[in-house]
């Protein structure tokens, strides 16, 4: 079968990705900080959570939506595709934006609904200072950078694996542990747990991921130049048109593990 993909279904599943991988984030955390009071335990927990289920989302939902789960990643395929129509187009940004922004939030009230916290209880995690913004610049201009970096390589099926890794190693080596994604930080401002970020924190680390963006898109230009078609490969993808997989043809392996987290 070779049929487009709906718009809304694509929206409906950029949503429901986002929402499960916020879900896996927070409720990792919960759980991570109910069984150990190490800090360095509840961050191995919650990166290992992170990675599996990023590459699990990415590889379920990837020949759907392109599994951006992540507003940068959306935004960035648009700026970066415009002149080529080799991206999603504004009707796509429209609908997947919004769509991972409300995912995200469901999935916070979702995780902490699981472990019987309230719904809504913001965070008071506060997480303002120059030292974290620098580190959501640099985690989501490498975020960038990979998975455009893909698209243009002809690789956008090692995605899985791809992103889950640098999401994974991105939680160690920046100061931020890398929410890199807008929606995750909207998300994460709507529960009061390990994984949490105060309101007040939210719109510099917004700031950041956006400047980030720009700085990813400045390293895919220097470092693989005008975009070549890349038909065909599935997993993070930037263009929202995915043409769906034979049924009578064997399932690719799916190896991967967004966001972003």
């Amino acid at each position: 079968m070779s049929a487009s993909v709906p718009l809304a279904r694509r929206a409906a599943a950029e949503a429901v990705g986002t929402a499960a991988l916020v879900a896996v984030v927070v409720g990792s955390g919960i759980q991570a900080s109910e069984l150990t009071r190490d800090i360095g335990v509840q961050l191995l927990a919650n990166s290992l959570a992170t990675v599996f289920g990023l590459g699990v989302l990415i590889a379920l939902l990837g020949s759907v939506s392109g599994a951006h789960f992540n507003p940068v990643v959306t935004l960035a395929a648009w700026f970066a595709g415009r002149r080529t129509a080799d991206g999603p187009g504004p009707r796509e940004v429209a609908a997947y934006v919004p769509a991972q922004i409300a995912g995200a939030i469901a999935g916070a009230v979702l995780a902490d609904a699981m472990f019987a916290r309230p719904l809504v209880h913001w965070s008071a995690h506060d997480r303002s200072a120059g030292h974290l913004w620098l580190g959501e610049v640099v985690a989501t201009a490498g975020l960038v950078w990979l998975v455009l970096g893909l698209a243009r390589a002809g690789r956008a099926q090692s995605a899985p694996v791809a992103v889950a890794s640098y999401i994974g190693a991105a939680y160690w080596f920046t100061s931020s542990t890398s929410f890199a994604n807008p929606a995750v930080t909207i998300g994460r401002a709507f529960t009061d747990t390990f994984a949490g970020i105060a309101p007040s924190s939210v719109a510099p680390f917004l700031v950041a991921q956006l400047g980030g963006a720009g700085l990813g898109l400045v390293l895919v230009a220097v470092t693989f130049g005008r975009p070549t078609p890349t038909a065909g490969d599935e997993g993070v993808v930037p263009h929202g048109e995915r043409q769906l997989p034979s049924p009578a043809r064997p399932a690719r392996p799916a190896e991967e593990s967004t966001v972003s987290s």
